[in-house]
């Protein structure tokens, strides 16, 4: 865990030294960052997840799984939008049989009154087991996750987004959806991938990338306007890591190339003077006549939501995966809270 360490000590290491503090007993506690989680792990959420679904078809497996955490109690504090992060979580936590409560504004809690937001989670701390968090500031979960540990608070954060920097159980169902994919196409090792769009503010796109580099021969291409590319620090962490990438500005010319395409919206959340609105942005979108080119196969992406990136029409070719991913993600989230609280095996022995 984190104790003996100071905060600014802490903040300062590479997330791939970071992972060991996120751990209770050896196994995984907080989810804080992708860079925490191995191949071996990857495999094993995906065939819980598998499980997971499996068991859930019948009545007798859906009572036994909501027996599973019967009792437990989960926050969810949500203070940056969210559709289908926030309704997956909920239905996961469902699904376990934890009772859930939820933040999603602050003007309802004590923040109005000038209390820190730390102080404000640290009071969930003492009313539940587990606080699922999104929030716009960067590394606000993994902040958290130290305080509970130095104060000796036994009690696990998921991070479901945090600002521009991470969303680690969004790359997880985006790895799911890959496995599912091509699992009887040689799986996700070898396979050529197109990020496609806002990559400098995507979070999705950061979390996932990072995730890839546990699998073999994997090649990635980085298709954007100049001024939204993909930060240098992910890029460097990629050379380190031995993974082969391309920057692209030329969405047609890679298509034929890929096995998957991840398409992003982009970002003008984060803007700070309107900048996105100068970008010529429709040459990120994916046009009807790609799929003239893009091979039989292969699959295409999208964290939702979308806007004009993808048309409805693409919606009903088999190669769309997007909305397989929403759904994806409800079961993703079971099978990593079953994990936190130690009840995969039991899932994997039912």
């Amino acid at each position: 865990m984190m104790r003996g360490i100071e905060w600014e000590t802490f903040r300062k290491l590479r997330g791939s030294k970071k992972k060991e503090y996120f751990l209770r007993n050896g196994n995984i506690f907080h989810v804080i960052m992708s860079q925490q989680f191995d191949r071996k792990f990857l495999d094993e959420i995906c065939e819980l997840a598998t499980k997971i679904r499996g068991i859930s078809k019948g009545n007798k497996g859906v009572r036994f799984l909501q027996s599973l955490l019967q009792g437990k109690r989960a926050m969810l504090y949500f203070v940056q939008p969210s559709t289908r992060t926030f309704l997956s979580f909920m239905a996961a936590c469902q699904i376990l049989g934890i009772q859930c409560s939820e933040v999603r504004d602050t003007s309802t809690s004590s923040e109005v009154k000038g209390e820190s937001q730390e102080d404000t989670v640290r009071t969930f701390s003492s009313y539940v087991d587990l606080i699922i968090m999104r929030h716009p500031q960067a590394g606000f979960a993994e902040r958290i996750a130290f305080l509970l540990n130095q104060i000796g608070r036994p009690v696990p954060v998921i991070n479901a987004g945090s600002g521009r920097d991470q969303h680690p159980t969004q790359a997880l169902l985006d790895i799911y959806t890959l496995h599912r994919s091509f699992e009887n196409y040689g799986g996700i090792d070898g396979k050529k991938i197109a990020f496609v769009g806002d990559l400098l503010r995507g979070r999705t796109v950061r979390s996932l990338a990072y995730l890839l580099r546990n699998y073999k021969g994997v090649k990635l291409y980085f298709v954007a306007p100049k001024d939204l590319q993909m930060g240098e620090d992910l890029k460097e962490y990629l050379r380190e890591q031995s993974v082969d990438f391309e920057e692209k500005d030329d969405l047609e010319e890679v298509i034929p190339l890929v096995d998957a395409v991840y398409m992003t919206r982009i970002q003008d959340e984060y803007d700070e003077a309107g900048e996105s609105k100068r970008i010529d942005y429709s040459k990120y979108h994916f046009k009807r006549e790609y799929l003239k080119i893009l091979p039989p196969n292969a699959i295409i992406m999208h964290p939702l939501p979308r806007r004009e990136e993808i048309p409805v029409e693409i919606d009903e070719d088999k190669r769309a995966m997007y909305w397989r991913q929403v759904r994806n993600g409800m079961w993703v989230r079971v099978a990593l809270i079953a994990k936190i609280f130690r009840k995969d095996r039991d899932i994997m022995e039912y």
